[in-house]
């Protein structure tokens, strides 16, 4: 009798150690995405098909790059989206806490700069005059200091907040250095709020990523770029930023993976997998622009071979080729 209860007593002891386990167990399925608001679309879709098909659960914020970054390198995410390259101080930041990461362009895209669409004097603007709006210290507050053909009417600006890699990218392209900016104008981490701000006010400008204006263009209107005074200007398209010619605001998007992540959670790597094979058609579902397919095969090698780090050295860097980026990284 002693002998059945004490394997009565040792059986419920496995049950219950059984019980208490799962939660932790389930827990570790989880995979922990967070970042960009320009990724954000292209990395929700995906997310969506992964758990339709693997019943994996994946959740996605959008703190913007920096808080991506911020939380990334502290362990709290296996994957950060990015709509910049990682700068040093994150960098640092991954290297203090024993944090290694593998980055993977996944897309383009062009940075669009939008007018309202009752604007019928602004008809394309150049590199030149979007440096005198929205350089550092800049003063221009009126369409006729821009261009003195323009009406005399004020200029609204609108742009992404400090945190975006967006607004790195841009500054960095447009005043020459990342965070060279204006600071007296409407900033918002949701490029939704910007769109508002445009659509509401005749003499609004604003800039953020070529989906968000594909989904509200026929509330606002792109302005094609010049590169330079006495350029063609360029039209935002998913043919001009595929093909190189709308520059200089065409950009990789990226996707940061946690290392560990990546070889010791199977559900992280399948996903990432998952990702870069499905990145050409949901990427132009959500209407942002696929990587030439010798790019995605370039990528899919990289991930392949686990190589760690950065191939920008902790600045953001215009016009660089996927194929010579990925070759920087030993």
């Amino acid at each position: 009798m002693q002998t059945k209860i004490v394997k009565s007593l040792a059986l419920a002891a496995i049950i219950s150690a059984a019980f208490t386990v799962q939660p932790t167990v389930a827990a570790e399925k989880i995979i922990k995405i967070d970042g960009s608001s320009t990724v954000y679309p292209i990395t929700e879709a995906i997310a969506e098909e992964f758990q339709i098909k693997t019943k994996t659960k994946v959740t996605v914020g959008e703190s913007g790059t920096g808080g991506g970054f911020k939380k990334f390198c502290r362990g709290e995410t296996d994957i950060s989206n990015a709509s910049r390259p990682i700068l040093q101080k994150e960098i640092d930041a991954c290297k203090e806490a024993g944090v290694q990461y593998i980055e993977l362009p996944v897309a383009f895209d062009g940075l669009t700069v939008v007018v309202n669409d009752k604007n019928n004097w602004a008809k394309s603007i150049t590199v030149e005059e979007l440096k005198k709006i929205w350089g550092p210290g800049s003063t221009v507050k009126n369409w006729k200091e821009v261009n003195p053909a323009y009406p005399d009417k004020k200029l609204s600006l609108y742009g992404p907040g400090t945190a975006s890699g967006t607004f790195d990218y841009f500054s960095e392209a447009i005043n020459g250095k990342a965070k060279s900016h204006r600071t007296d104008y409407t900033p918002s981490e949701d490029d939704n709020v910007l769109v508002q701000g445009v659509s509401g006010n005749e003499g609004g400008m604003g800039y953020f990523g070529l989906a968000y204006y594909e989904e509200n263009k026929d509330k606002i209107r792109a302005l094609p770029v010049s590169a330079k005074a006495g350029a063609p200007a360029v039209e935002p398209t998913f043919e001009s930023v595929k093909n190189g010619k709308y520059i200089p605001l065409s950009r990789p998007l990226f996707i940061y993976v946690n290392a560990t992540a990546a070889a010791f959670k199977p559900e992280v790597k399948a996903f990432v997998n998952f990702y870069l094979d499905n990145a050409p058609e949901l990427v132009k579902e959500v209407k942002y622009v696929p990587l030439p397919t010798e790019d995605y095969d370039a990528v899919k090698a990289h991930f392949k071979a686990m190589k760690p780090g950065t191939g920008f050295g902790g600045k953001s860097e215009v016009g660089i080729k996927i194929t010579d980026l990925l070759s920087r990284i030993n």
